[in-house]
């Protein structure tokens, strides 16, 4: 029930009761709205700038973690950036030196349109996909990097491989013969000097005075340093690579089996022993167990004027050969 208010009026000397104009009632009514509104906005803004809300903890942690990724790959990139480097000045030693030109870009075209593909794909992602994406792409990179690496590794293989092999092929003359005068007999069917009989001649015939130093023509192991019935005092060398080469017929051999020769070196010195008929070194290339004409094999020590004299004088020597 509605309380009823009175109040003494001096003038009538009585009690009336108290009637609220309507102007008052409405600003009283207005001063309560004001004064809850103004109360509201102070909470919320108290409640908003001191009390966070789930989503600002969620961006909280979104924009820690993205902040976390960054870094990490900012510190990747840099350390692709270093492996690439490497690469690319390994890149530049290997190809340079071997084929002496920079290989080029087959379309500059392609590598346009990857590149905008990219771009167009990027700029349609949310952060969160963006990290994802980018995070895979370094992935990528960084295996194809190793990938890339091993296949240098391979090449550096090779090269170091065919060094090796160059030095290991027979490539010189086994006796000194600058003025090309001591192949006596070539490579081919020759009459046997004590048979009389056309044989088989699987290599060429050095003629020079008893004593002559015999060389190497490549890197290798001696395999045999001993004495045959037809050979006389011989060497064999193995070079590796399918290569072997022979040398018969010396008066003194210098090393042994076994012993690792460098091309070059003095392995023994000419004589006669053996099916002989005169001082001569006897020489043989044999690739994976096949003969071939060595004449083939003089290219480390001769120019191609000598090298061309060389093939004549070898094809046009004596019908005889001396062992």
């Amino acid at each position: 029930m509605k309380k009823i208010k009175y109040f003494y009026n001096t003038n009538t000397l009585r009690y009336e009761k108290l009637v609220t104009p309507l102007r008052v009632r409405l600003l009283r009514v207005f001063g309560f709205v004001s004064a809850l509104l103004v109360s509201s906005a102070l909470v919320i803004w108290v409640y908003t700038r001191f009390v966070p809300r789930p989503t600002d903890k969620v961006m909280e942690y979104r924009y820690n973690s993205m902040k976390e990724n960054y870094a990490t790959l900012k510190s990747e990139v840099k350390t692709l950036q270093d492996q690439i480097a490497q690469l690319e000045k390994r890149d530049n030693e290997v190809y340079r030196s071997i084929f002496e030109a920079n290989p080029v870009p087959d379309s500059m075209r392609v590598k346009l349109i990857e590149k905008k593909k990219e771009l167009d794909k990027v700029e349609a992602l949310n952060d969160d996909q963006l990290s994802n994406e980018i995070a895979n792409s370094l992935n990528n990179i960084a295996a194809r990097i190793s990938y890339q690496r091993t296949s240098y590794d391979g090449i550096e293989k090779l090269i170091n491989n065919q060094e090796a092999k160059l030095s290991s092929i027979p490539a010189i003359q086994p006796l000194s013969n600058k003025d090309l005068t001591r192949i006596a007999s070539g490579f081919g069917m020759r009459i046997h000097p004590i048979y009389g009989i056309p044989k088989m001649h699987n290599g060429l015939d050095f003629t020079a005075p008893q004593g002559t130093p015999i060389y190497a023509t490549g890197d290798g192991t001696v395999t045999t340093a001993g004495v045959g019935n037809g050979t006389g005092n011989h060497v064999i060398i193995n070079h590796g690579y399918g290569y072997e080469t022979v040398y018969m017929h010396m008066v003194r051999i210098k090393v042994r089996d076994g012993q690792h020769v460098k091309r070059g070196e003095v392995i023994g010195w000419v004589g006669s022993t053996g099916a002989s008929t005169g001082p001569h070194c006897h020489y043989e290339v044999h690739i994976n167990g096949s003969p071939v004409d060595p004449v083939y094999f003089f290219y480390n020590d001769l120019n191609a004027e000598q090298y061309d004299r060389l093939l004549k004088l070898a094809a046009t020597g004596s019908a005889k050969s001396f062992d």
